[in-house]
């Protein structure tokens, strides 16, 4: 999340209410999550385990509980909820859009087709010859590219980017909120999404899928990316270019996935990893650490498919070995 106009650490803190440590003028260009930070970012850290990761990113000011010592060009604000303090700093400078706006100054290039019931946000534009199915709801900001169909029932939310030649099919939401919480003594705090989904190229999207936008960056789906139905995309992941998603597979928050993978039918894939350049993953198979590219994967725990059925193989064997063990132990006896 960039700002339109930076502002200062100083001006920053005092709308906290709270102290820094720093240069007063060091620039704040924009907000993101860890993951996705970038020089002149804020990101914020409140579990001491963390310190380090943070105070080594990217990230050129972090909001953190405690005071420290500050690294070298970096500004600490102090504060005594830092992922209060976040959340409050991306509704300030980014606060929702409220819903019941009617869109009065979006854009339609020429030949483009709304069939009944279309809502288009304010600000969105679609371009030429785009067909666009009954019952759609196209949020505030978005842009959809030229010769794309998008069927009945889909929901686009605030400031998604379609490229063309994208098909999306029925009943599939793009740019959902994030699955992000902090566990508090009574309650789950949600954070708030600000980032958005980035949908390139000659993308085919199949019916009632979801594709969360980022936290504070963007989720994207590469050009030629082909995914199948029911299918759930978690915040700011990154789908590469030419991949093949069947249905029923659920991939969690920032993942990576490089160009050329293919992915079978039921697979699930843990937050953070990364899967390598044209991987395949089975059906069922389970991720739980990062993959290799060029190799195939099988398992409820992923590892290469040939290991896989060796397993499988021998435990079809454990009966008669275990038959054979009781017969050997019965005539010692």
């Amino acid at each position: 999340m960039k700002l339109s106009q930076s502002i200062t650490v100083k001006e920053l803190a005092a709308l906290l209410k709270t102290n820094f440590i720093g240069n007063p003028e060091q620039k704040v260009l924009g907000f993101n999550e860890i993951h996705k930070v970038e020089p002149g970012d804020v990101t914020f850290v409140d579990v001491e385990k963390y310190y380090s990761k943070a105070l080594n990113s990217a990230a050129t000011i972090i909001i953190i509980n405690k005071a420290v010592e500050c690294p070298a060009g970096k500004s600490l604000i102090i504060s005594d909820d830092p992922f209060r303090d976040y959340n409050y700093c991306t509704e300030y400078f980014q606060p929702r859009l409220n819903m019941a706006t009617k869109g009065l100054n979006y854009e339609l290039s020429k030949n483009v087709q709304l069939a009944h019931n279309v809502v288009i946000g304010e600000g969105s534009f679609i371009g030429e010859n785009t067909e666009i199915g009954a019952n759609v709801v196209i949020g505030n900001h978005v842009k959809i590219g030229k010769n794309c169909v998008i069927y009945p029932n889909v929901v686009i939310y605030d400031y998604t980017e379609i490229g063309d030649y994208v098909t999306i099919n029925a009943g599939t939401v793009i740019g959902g909120e994030a699955f992000y919480f902090k566990r508090r003594p009574d309650r789950f705090d949600k954070m708030l999404s600000k980032g958005n989904v980035i949908i390139e190229d000659y993308v085919e999207i199949g019916c009632n899928c979801t594709i969360d936008r980022g936290v504070s960056a963007s989720t994207r789906i590469g050009a030629h990316t082909i995914m199948d139905n029911l299918i759930q995309i978690g915040h700011d992941t990154v789908i590469g270019k030419r991949c093949l998603i069947a249905s029923q597979v659920g991939i969690a928050g920032v993942v990576e996935i490089e160009d050329d993978v293919m992915i079978w039918g039921q697979v699930g894939i843990n937050k953070d990893l990364k899967i390598g350049k044209k991987a395949v993953l089975l059906g069922k198979t389970g991720v739980m650490s990062s993959l290799e590219g060029n190799k195939t994967y099988l398992g409820m725990i992923a590892q290469e498919v040939k290991q896989t059925l060796r397993e499988v193989a021998a435990t079809k064997k454990l009966p008669e070995m275990l038959a054979e063990w009781e017969k050997q132990h019965k005539n010692k006896k």
